[in-house]
């Protein structure tokens, strides 16, 4: 076995994974290892800020289905990623978070930066730990791949301290073995799940992002046809379903339980599909469902079936492969059954009338930017109360070009959208973020404009965090509140955010429209700008 410092080994066992890029913020206690990263395989993104990596590292993860890798320094570094974590384990994003530590040595002495490194990890990650020892740092690092990617996936830390990484180690670098989770169920559990879908008159199904892991949109589809099934998007912030297709009705709620249950209080047989159910911050206590709904839940996330709310078939099963099963049993038992299926024709005019004719200036931006974008184009959605204008005219329909902010913390928009671009270069990338949400990750902009990272970025300006005030107008009214002015602390018009002149000073050229005959020229610099390009687009 070759002997080299835990630090230079580490390098290796990155290559041997294929991970290519590591995003971070050096420190310190990180300068053995960060030291090493010129010379090595891995381009080494640099942000300003750890929620940036972090942010970045998810953009780049989930459009590749591949670890996402993120340095982060100390105990100040990760307490500052820890939002973007969060979203990060709540979305089920493969990240690999490397934090530097200064030593074993020094634990007994509290020293400056000491801190409980796995312990503040803890709730934002899926597995935590630290290595103690030289012999084991490869081993740690691949069981962390290891975890990362094995569904449920979501980001695992590890805790790297300085004088274990200086310290020699004979470990061999090989390639992670990832356990394959491509699994079927017996025929019986099919048999009775077809029972219990078949069983009600008025079925429904609810998707999340298992069905994109699974890579099961087009199974998903297809059972619902033989259902003829309407679906609702639960914990779906990716393309799941082709949302032009006429059996999508939109999301359930996000934030107040009883739109969820306004959607699911009729139906009496559920097919619940890669979702937890349900994720609003202000869910229903009780049970939402029919006292005779008959309910099937598939997921690979044995946690998350009948977690909340008693389902009568859970399946702990890969969704490609189920759904393939139920709908091969249900045609086993009515042949003669052809799936609703819409024709080529009608689902092009069905995509054709979603839209109407724009009035708006954010609706003629759209619409212009739907007309005039090229097929291969990639869509970062953290639009937010914008998002609506948004997916009118640009429907989310391909698998892998269209992501949506998840899991509640607020600025992913431009770092996802970096992220996407690094993976996908030969993509056109855009990325849709708010006035307030685009302020917690601003320093992005640098990044983009260093590595010249060529995403297009729009900034829906509406002065103000306008999401909250459509919230506290739903308090008002489920309290009897009378309706008043809305807080101040909601309104960002005073002093105005100049984001082109901020844009500017981070190296990223930028326009504003304010008017409707700004639109065109706007969308047209947008797309052919070579580098990095924001828009301040005033929606309000």
């Amino acid at each position: 076995m070759r002997a080299r410092p835990g630090k230079a080994a580490l390098y290796e066992q990155l290559t041997a994974d294929g991970i290519t890029h590591m995003f971070g913020n050096p420190g310190t206690v990180e300068q053995g290892f960060i030291d090493l990263v010129d010379n090595s395989p891995l381009d080494y993104v640099l942000t300003l800020h750890e929620s940036v990596a972090v942010g970045m590292a998810d953009g780049y993860a989930r459009s590749t289905q591949q670890p996402g890798l993120v340095q982060l320094h100390s105990g100040v570094g990760l307490g500052n990623g820890i939002g973007m974590l969060y979203q990060a384990k709540r979305g089920g994003s493969p990240l690999v978070v490397l934090v530097g530590e200064a030593g074993v040595r020094y634990d007994a002495l509290d020293a400056q930066m000491a801190a409980d490194l796995v312990g503040m990890a803890e709730p934002v990650t899926k597995y935590a730990t630290r290595v103690l020892d030289p012999s084991s740092v490869l081993r740690v690092v691949r069981r962390a791949v290891k975890m990362a990617m094995t569904p449920p996936m979501g980001p695992v830390l590890v805790v790297l301290p300085a004088d274990v990484l200086d310290q020699v180690t004979t470990e061999p670098a090989i390639p992670t073995t990832i356990p394959s989770t491509r699994v079927t169920p017996e025929p019986s559990v099919i048999a009775t799940a077809a029972d219990l879908l078949l069983s009600g008159e008025q079925p429904l199904v609810l998707m999340g992002d298992g069905v994109s892991v699974s890579g099961a949109q087009q199974q998903l589809t297809a059972l619902a046809e033989r259902l003829d099934a309407p679906i609702w998007g639960v914990n779906s912030s990716e393309v799941n379903v082709d949302t032009t297709h006429p059996l999508y009705r939109g999301q359930t709620g996000h934030m107040f339980g009883a739109v969820s249950s306004g959607i699911v209080s009729e139906s009496d047989a559920v097919l619940i599909v890669g979702s937890y159910v349900f994720p609003e911050v202000f869910p229903e206590l009780g049970n939402p469902f029919r006292d005779d709904a008959k309910i099937v839940h598939v997921d690979l996330d044995s946690y998350e079936i009948a977690k909340n709310l008693p389902v009568d078939l859970g399946i702990v099963a890969d969704p490609h492969l189920t759904l393939t099963a139920i709908s091969q049993e249900i045609d086993r038992r009515r042949p003669s059954t052809t799936p609703i299926g819409p024709t080529a024709s009608q689902m092009e005019a069905s995509h054709v009338g979603e839209a109407s004719e724009p009035e708006s200036v954010p609706e003629l931006f759209a619409a212009r930017l739907a007309q005039r974008a090229p097929a291969e184009l990639a869509v970062f959605d953290e639009a937010l109360t914008a998002s609506g204008t948004l997916t009118r005219y640009l429907p989310p329909r391909v698998p892998g070009r269209y992501f949506q902010t998840r899991g509640g913390s607020l600025g992913v928009g431009i770092p996802g959208a970096l992220g996407i671009k690094l993976a996908h270069p030969e993509l056109e990338v855009i990325g849709f973020t708010g006035d307030g949400g685009s302020m917690y990750t601003i320093q992005a902009l640098w990044t983009a404009a260093r590595y010249g990272i060529a995403a297009k970025l729009v900034v829906c300006n509406n002065r103000r965090y306008q999401l909250l005030d459509d919230n506290i107008e739903q308090y008002w009214s489920e309290l009897g509140i009378t309706p008043h002015v809305h807080p101040e602390a909601f309104d960002l018009s005073r002093p105005d955010i100049d984001f082109t002149a901020l844009a500017r000073s981070l190296g990223v050229p930028a326009t504003r429209v304010e008017k409707p005959e700004q639109v065109d020229s706007a969308v047209t610099e947008l797309l052919s700008h070579e580098g990095p390009f924001l828009v301040d687009l005033m929606t309000a």
